[in-house]
């Protein structure tokens, strides 16, 4: 009939739900995904294996430090209290305005006990110089730290420094991969790191050594 209302009962209403509900789906679903990847003009956000920005350093990751991490970000290394070997209390700190090599290392780590030559190797090629080789051990059982003591004894001109609670591994990059080498700028930032067994005396160490005393 001419000028009556139409009724169209519930099914508008149910129609425009499911149509909203569906857009709500598509938005949670996919616009995440879009977030994630992008599009041609490239990635909407920074992915978390974004891989990280190296230092001029990183040239010198060749032969036995192939695998040398050399981050441009270069944090103070940690205010740390690490022994003596007379016991006394000693942070990185006490090392600024010097070069400085640390390596930590156990007798139960046989890599550790492998490369101690090569560190001797590089403090006796740099005595004299602004380099300082820090080995640090971090046994915790007496007979070991025992032993360490004579281990350490015939590897001159080597000191032995100590983490009885052996948490520095865990304090630096690596989070407690062992063997791990630390290199320190003057200013005692942490420049370089490397973990598991190298040669510390090879020509790739010393070039890496002296571009550091360079600066």
């Amino acid at each position: 009939m001419s000028g009556s209302k139409r009724k169209w009962g519930p099914w508008p209403w149910l129609a425009g739900g499911l149509l909203a509900i569906a857009a709500v789906v598509l938005f949670v679903f996919f616009g995440p995904l879009k977030f994630a990847i992008g599009d041609e003009n490239g990635p909407y956000g920074v992915a978390e294996d974004a891989p990280v920005a190296k230092s001029a350093l990183a040239r010198f990751a060749t032969g036995s430090l192939a695998t040398l991490e050399t981050p441009a970000a270069t944090p103070v290394a940690p205010d740390y209290v690490f022994k003596t070997a007379d016991g006394a209390d000693v942070r990185f700190s006490a090392f600024r305005g010097k070069v400085v090599l640390v390596n930590l290392w156990a007798m139960w780590c046989v890599p550790c006990r492998t490369e101690m030559p090569t560190l001797a190797a590089a403090a006796k090629t740099y005595e004299g110089k602004d380099l300082v080789v820090l080995p640090i051990n971090v046994d915790v059982e007496p007979d070991k730290v025992a032993d360490a003591k004579s281990f350490i004894g015939v590897h001159e001109p080597l000191p032995l420094y100590s983490d009885p609670k052996f948490q520095l591994p865990f304090e630096f990059p690596g989070k407690g991969k062992m063997p791990q080498t630390i290199l320190l700028d003057r200013q005692g930032r942490i420049r370089a790191t490397f973990a598991g067994e190298a040669d510390w005396n090879s020509p790739e160490a010393r070039a890496l050594i002296d571009a550091v005393l360079a600066e």
